[in-house]
């Protein structure tokens, strides 16, 4: 045991402490925005690493914050004063094509992931950032290219491994501990740390049909309007997503466009390459595009094509909020704010639900709203670490408010900032809510996990 693990005897993970050389790149988190000292990071390397860890924590009355992937939007991953369990080298990738399974550690990226599946001719929907964590993706839901065809990660998680508050590692699936799996499929790390996701294998096409075209503002009411007719009509094998950003400094596009406000149509099809094109040609044909970047494109293709839209280390502050059908009028909305951003970087985004989340019965899993048609996103994102972030932030919340008249209901549990319990509470509705705070009381009464989209051990 070395000076590293005073105080974790058996643990064979390390122990970093203010001051060692290490520290300050290990409490950096992906929102360049977050800035917290942790007391200790454990960097575990197996589950009883977790374990003693969190029985660490418990015995010292640490605050503690999990990092898996650490791409929490709102940087949860990290804690001021506390214990950060730390996951990220825990990255084991074990996949059975003949059950069509993944065994997944809670390091795991998603490139790392899909590069590991796509080989085999699979993949589990995940996220639109391929550097995002697997681990916190699929415990708030996880929406994405592969949805509207195999629904949420949430909903493709078959088994866990799970450390509780008390230091215990359990086995949780279909046939042991039914109920904290449905809360592990949307309730955040509200329950544990998991330490083992076995995660179903879909089927994908490998290259797919996927892409996206360009729009000037100038013509973006009509290619959404496009856009959402599209969606309307769109099968299950239609994956959409359309984004107000500013034209991005590329080779492919005018110099005189750098900057300035664009309409991105996005999508991506799991069917026949023929057939995808054929969905997907709408979308192509709405306007004058000023670059189209559909084709045939492995789906890790797809998966990072937009990673330099968020690459880590920028300051981010986002809402999100699941829709309705959108109108005309919403689309006013949204083009009017995309020219009022106030940073190139910043980005509104309009991901197309329904298909296979729709189906999956209310009751089945933790995560709620299955009828929404979309969610928006709206993220402010700036580089300048200066910048104390105001006009950004205001940008954001008066974006959102100007898109409520369109709402389902409330939030994704994955993007809320500090948005208060009413809104954790209405990400998930009343009969989920009971569910969970129940769950809660079972396995975290003292609410050790806290540190996160927080369900209380206390229905009130």
């Amino acid at each position: 045991m070395t000076k590293h693990t005073v105080g974790l005897a058996g643990f064979h993970g390390t122990l970093i402490q203010p001051g060692d050389p290490d520290y300050h790149s290990a409490r950096q988190v992906w929102n360049g925005g977050i800035d917290r000292f942790p007391a200790f990071i454990a960097r575990c390397a197996t589950a009883e690493d977790v374990s003693l860890a969190v029985l660490f924590g418990v015995r010292h009355d640490l605050a503690i914050a999990v990092r898996g992937g650490g791409h929490s939007m709102p940087g949860l991953s990290v804690c001021e004063g506390g214990l950060v369990i730390d996951a990220s080298l825990m990255k084991s990738i074990e996949i059975d094509p003949e059950q069509r399974l993944v065994h997944v550690g809670p390091g795991v990226l998603w490139c790392e992931l899909d590069a590991a599946t796509q080989a085999h001719g699979f993949a589990v929907p995940g996220g639109e950032i391929s550097s995002t964590g697997v681990a916190g993706l699929t415990l708030g839901g996880g929406i994405g290219w592969l949805s509207r065809r195999y629904g949420l990660t949430c909903d493709n998680l078959v088994a866990a491994e799970l450390v509780t508050a008390d230091g215990e590692i359990m086995q949780v699936s279909e046939d042991a501990h039914p109920e904290l799996l449905w809360g592990l499929r949307g309730g955040g790390g509200n329950f544990g740390v998991v330490t083992r996701f076995t995660l179903r294998l879909n089927p994908i096409p490998v290259p797919m049909y996927a892409g996206a075209v360009l729009y000037p503002l100038a013509e973006a009411a009509g290619a959404l309007s496009v856009f959402l007719d599209v969606a309307r009509d769109a099968d299950d094998d239609l994956g959409l997503n359309a984004a107000l950003i500013s034209a991005p400094p590329a080779p492919f596009l005018s110099p005189e466009l750098h900057g300035k406000p664009i309409v991105a149509l996005s999508g991506c099809y799991t069917g026949d390459l023929a057939a995808g094109e054929a969905a997907l040609r709408p979308l192509r044909t709405a306007g004058t595009p000023l670059v189209d970047g559909f084709g045939p494109m492995p789906y890790t293709a797809l998966q990072s094509m937009v990673d330099d839209s968020a690459p880590a280390g920028v300051s981010v502050y986002a809402r999100s909020e699941w829709l309705g059908q959108l109108d005309d009028t919403a689309i006013g909305q949204l083009v009017s704010a995309a020219e009022q951003m106030t940073s190139p970087m910043s980005q509104i985004l309009v991901r197309i639900a329904g298909g296979a989340i729709a189906r999956v019965p209310a009751q089945d899993t933790a995560f709620g709203f299955r009828a929404a048609g979309a969610i928006l996103t709206v993220a402010a994102m700036w580089p300048d670490r200066t910048d104390p972030g105001a006009a950004h932030r205001e940008w954001t919340r008066a974006t959102w408010e100007s898109l409520r008249p369109w709402s389902a209901g409330g939030g994704y549990v994955n993007h809320l900032f500090d948005e208060g319990p009413s809104r954790v509470r209405a990400a998930y509705g009343e009969p989920a809510w009971r569910r969970l705070t129940a769950l809660k009381r079972q396995f975290d009464p003292d609410n050790v996990f806290h540190l996160n989209q927080n369900i209380p051990p206390e229905h009130s």
